[in-house]
């Protein structure tokens, strides 16, 4: 195996498992940065894979481990910490010389914005430009992944929330993001473009839940519920304050119809039509 050139963090999380398992399908070796041992079994099993042991708050650890890498892809986990550990990893980055990253950003993030983690992506995104590095933005919807999180409600009562109301959000499969990514990272042409990454439809989460009802067989509801209510809840779930305010933040970002829109850039990238929310369902069913 030659030596790897792409250098892939948050490679045990939800998109950066597809992703790694899409390089390994097309037999480019990586090197995959793991906080620890745990969660890395599907790393060791992949013979592209170089696990690197680090964390991105470890500067001389992470400037030994960029050496000769010529592109990286940049997730972090999501922590109140993120937008220092992303900036971190940008500056060091640009000085082992990575020439080009691929950083997993958020639909409408802008340094303006209301939603403190669209301003967070945003400072990120505008140091990568500052410094002059090639970059390719990422910048996926609200991910259907991010139901999972209801299939308990869903399992056991028909039923999800959410403080929403009727607005439609073109959301978006992360396998669908794990795809995008591994083009930019392994083909020319994706040098220095933002890719506003949806579903090929935009969905209200009444339809979701007629969608839901339809796949599995049983009524599934949706009920809106108002953000004090929504605040409560996730409070109540054990959320720490950070993540709470910022998703009361990004909910208040749909309603308002801020995330409907939709765009067809994972089929120009990729030249497949992005995953439909039925498809996801479907593919999903024995969680729900």
């Amino acid at each position: 195996m030659t030596q790897a050139k792409i250098f892939i963090t948050g490679a045990t999380g939800a998109v950066g498992t597809q992703l790694v398992k899409k390089l390994a399908a097309l037999n480019i070796p990586f090197k995959a940065l793991a906080r620890d041992s745990t969660n890395t079994d599907l790393l060791k099993n992949l013979p592209q894979a170089e696990i690197i042991t680090g964390d991105l708050a470890d500067g001389p650890g992470l400037y030994d481990a960029l050496q000769g890498i010529e592109k990286a892809f940049l997730l972090t986990n999501s922590s109140e910490h993120a937008e220092q550990l992303q900036l971190n990893f940008v500056n060091i980055a640009h000085l082992a010389g990575v020439k080009h990253i691929v950083k997993l950003s958020q639909f409408a993030a802008d340094e303006h914005s209301p939603v403190r983690f669209l301003r967070y992506h945003a400072k990120v995104e505008n140091r990568i430009k500052e410094l002059g590095l090639t970059y390719t933005f990422l910048r996926p919807n609200l991910y259907m992944q991010g139901l999972l999180a209801f299939k308990d409600y869903i399992k056991n009562d028909g039923t999800f929330y959410a403080s929403v109301g009727t607005a439609p959000v073109s959301a978006i499969d992360i396998r669908d993001i794990a795809s995008v990514a591994a083009v930019a990272l392994t083909q020319p042409g994706h040098e220095n473009k933002i890719y506003n990454l949806t579903g090929e439809e935009s969905l209200t989460h009444y339809e979701m839940a007629d969608t839901f009802s339809r796949v599995l067989g049983r009524e599934i509801t949706f009920v809106d519920v108002s953000p004090e209510q929504m605040e409560g809840a996730v409070r109540a779930a054990g959320f720490p304050e950070w993540q709470i305010g910022g998703l009361i933040e990004d909910y208040a970002h749909y309603a308002r119809g801020e995330a409907a829109a939709v765009y067809h850039t994972v089929n120009e990238v990729t030249g497949n039509a992005a995953i439909t929310f039925e498809q996801f369902v479907g593919d999903y069913k024995a969680l729900f």
